[in-house]
C-alpha cells in the first residue's frame, strides 16, 4: 500500500501556468497532479493512454474530441488514448487529479 497524502495539492504552476506533478507510476496504472492557472493555455497533446481527470478546485470548460463541457470541483472525465483534448476558459484556478492506464508514457504516442 501506498498512502498519497499531497495529491491535488503538489502541482504548483509554472512560469506558463500549468505544470503536471506524478506522485506514483506503476506498470498498469499512474496518478499526478495537474495545475492550471486561471486563463492559462493548456498546451498539452493526445497521450497514447487511457486517461482519467477528477478535478478538486477551479472552473474551466473541457473539450474531448467533438464535446465540450463544463469542468467544476468533482467533474470526472475520460479520455480514450490518442485523442485530442484540452482545458480552456478557465475562469478559476484549475486542480485535477489525473490517472493514466497503463502509466503515463509506457505506450508509444
Amino acid at each position: 500500500m501506498e498512502i498519497i497524502e499531497q495529491a491535488g495539492r503538489w502541482a504548483e504552476p509554472d512560469d506558463t501556468g500549468a505544470t503536471y506533478v506524478e506522485q506514483l507510476a506503476t506498470g498498469d496504472l499512474s496518478i499526478g497532479t495537474y495545475s492550471l492557472r486561471a486563463g492559462a493555455v493548456d498546451a498539452q497533446s493526445p497521450h497514447g493512454e487511457d486517461e482519467v481527470y477528477v478535478v478538486t478546485s477551479g472552473r474551466a470548460r473541457f473539450t474531448s474530441g467533438d464535446q465540450t463541457v463544463e469542468a467544476c470541483p468533482g467533474t470526472v472525465l475520460f479520455v480514450p488514448a490518442h485523442e485530442e483534448h484540452r482545458f480552456h476558459d478557465i475562469s478559476e484556478d484549475l486542480t485535477l487529479l489525473v490517472f493514466f492506464g497503463p502509466a503515463y508514457g509506457s505506450r508509444a504516442s
